[in-house]
């Protein structure tokens, strides 16, 4: 234990307070240390999310098609990221919005289990094995610079956010340390009960709860064994117990939610339960391989890190192949209630030309004015009538089941003796359903980036975002004044005004990317994005149109 100076009593030092010479324990140390560490925890996830968040999501959405790949996206995404609980939050919305199988959010949320171990590395080699001062300091300054010198870029900003945050981060650590071994060197271990392995890991768990991050409370647990105040199995006990905390915020965002979240959180708690009741009886067996890597009684913190690593390999290995039984129970415990979206062909007899033909155009029609309304709402457009009563909310697999279900029916009519007139009269129709679908996956892949143009700071992107926003408000208006319209009653002149206003904006769109890629209001690489979400969003017009236009029997705009 150090010793103050002579007559040092009541001075206060950077490891605890003196008093009679004797350094004792100072809990505001500790608890500073924390806070420095779990601010520092937030500046690095939200530096990382800006500039790497819209590439995260991507990753996410486009690269989890199987479970082998759902997976790796979510080690990846996670060890990039390092919250678990991001990455799930991102995956149980995907989930929601019918972007993501449930199965392979379950793959995703395993992969994130072994990818939120890297903090316990970083953080057991640099905070426990290397100064801190030597390289901490450094990071505070630059960061620090960074943000006053270069505030006014954003790339440059989050750059300085993330080099202070790191730097912040361990700083704090320091302090935690330091604290913890003044704590240990002025008390008698030996004379502690032995609480038992579940305790410590029930602490591991609120602990985790209270503070919203697993590497938070990892954190804590290698302070600790790192000072002596608990040993490695121990430790290995709230590792686990913080393995489970970590779906709190999961379970919280589900609360009151549709069934598909509800589904996403409990599949999370079933896997990090399952990982703990697994494990804890194991914890024996693991402590022998985790020392044939690293010697817990010379490296502690090393040790703990290789524990966090190799019990979540242990979880992958065990529930990667019982995620599709797992999937259909949380189905069954959580059923996806049916919306019925059909209006006129439930109603119609297949075996009547006439009617069947009316049945269909009418639903063709409905099938536009729900999949515009539920476009619009996704991209966070009001209602042109906020008196009317509020409708029952729909997803995109609900369109889609429409969709197969007027195929279904026209295939029905289309088995029956129909005249060669009436054959040539469902031919438009139904093709304008499979435009309207086609439509609204376009406008439903586009959604995320037309909101991050919308958001930019940049004012030549966030003005392109609104713009598209309002190209599809027209859309929607439209065909909710053409469903009320009678057959024959000057729709198609209408139409022809439709289409040569979307014709319209595409030039004016077009024209102003060119001025400002020429005048450098926007970078080069941002106006092949724009030019692509443009151009999906005129043929997305132009089906509707098209679309519009056979179901009133003048299939040629002009």
């Amino acid at each position: 234990m150090s010793q103050a100076p002579a007559g040092a009593a009541g001075v206060t030092g950077r490891e605890g307070r003196y008093y009679g010479g004797c350094e004792v324990f100072d809990a505001w140390s500790f608890f500073a240390g924390l806070g420095m560490f779990l601010f520092g925890m937030f500046m690095l996830e939200e530096s990382i999310k800006a500039l790497a968040g819209r590439s995260l999501k991507t990753l996410i959405r486009r690269f989890t098609g199987t479970r082998g790949r759902a997976l790796l996206t979510g080690i990846a995404t996670t060890s990039v990221l390092q919250s678990s609980s991001a990455v799930g939050l991102m995956a149980m919305a995907f989930v929601g919005a019918g972007m993501l199988a449930l199965s392979n959010a379950l793959a995703t949320l395993l992969g994130a289990m072994v990818g939120t171990t890297g903090t316990a590395w970083i953080v057991a080699f640099f905070g426990f094995s290397v100064k801190i001062d030597h390289f901490a300091l450094p990071l505070v300054g630059l960061g620090g610079l960074g943000l006053v010198l270069f505030g006014g870029s954003p790339r440059w900003t989050n750059a300085g956010k993330l080099l202070f945050a790191f730097g912040l981060l361990f700083l704090g650590l320091d302090y935690m340390k330091k604290a913890a071994e003044v704590l240990a060197a002025g008390t008698d271990l030996s004379a502690l009960p032995d609480l038992g392995l579940w305790l410590y890991a029930l602490t591991g768990l609120v602990l985790t709860a209270i503070m919203q991050s697993s590497s938070a409370s990892i954190a804590v647990v290698l302070t600790a064994v790192f000072g002596g105040l608990i040993d490695f199995r121990q430790a290995a006990g709230m590792v686990i117990g913080a393995n489970v905390g970590s779906v709190v915020p999961l379970l919280l965002v589900s609360i009151g939610g549709i069934p598909a979240k509800k589904q996403t959180a409990l599949g999370s708690l079933a896997l990090k339960t399952g990982t703990a009741l697994i494990v804890m009886p194991a914890l024996p067996l693991l402590t022998r391989a985790v020392e044939f890597f690293v010697d817990p009684a010379a490296s502690p913190t090393l040790a703990v890190a290789a524990f966090h690593t190799l019990f979540n390999l242990v979880a992958v290995a065990f529930f990667y192949p019982a995620i599709p039984p797992l999937a259909r129970r949380l189905k069954a415990i959580f059923p996806e209630r049916r919306t019925v979206l059909a209006r006129f062909i439930p109603n119609a007899s297949p075996q009547v030309p006439e009617a069947a033909l009316h049945a269909l155009r009418n639903e063709v029609l409905n099938q536009l004015s729900l999949s515009l309304r539920y476009t619009a709402g996704r991209y966070g457009l009001t209602q042109p009538t906020p008196e009317a009563p509020e409708e029952e909310e729909i997803h995109y697999y609900d369109l889609e089941r429409l969709h197969a279900e007027i195929f279904a029916f026209y295939a029905q009519v289309q088995s029956k003796e129909t005249e060669e007139v009436e054959a040539l009269q469902l031919e438009p129709v139904i093709r304008a359903s499979r435009s309207v679908m086609n439509a609204t996956r376009n406008f439903y892949d586009l959604r995320g980036q037309v909101d991050d143009f919308a958001s930019d700071e940049n004012e030549f992107l966030a003005g392109a975002g609104r713009e598209l926003k309002e190209r599809l408000a027209e859309l929607r208006d439209f065909s909710e004044r053409l469903a009320r319209m009678p057959e024959g009653s000057g729709a198609p002149r209408e139409l022809d005004t439709l289409f040569r206003t979307a014709e319209e904006a595409d030039r004016r769109f077009i024209s102003s990317c060119a001025e400002a890629v020429a005048g450098g209001a926007i970078r080069k690489g941002e106006v092949t994005r724009l030019l692509m979400a443009n151009r999906l969003f005129t043929q997305s017009a132009r089906m509707i149109v098209l679309s519009l236009k056979g179901l009133s029997g003048d299939p040629d705009p002009s």
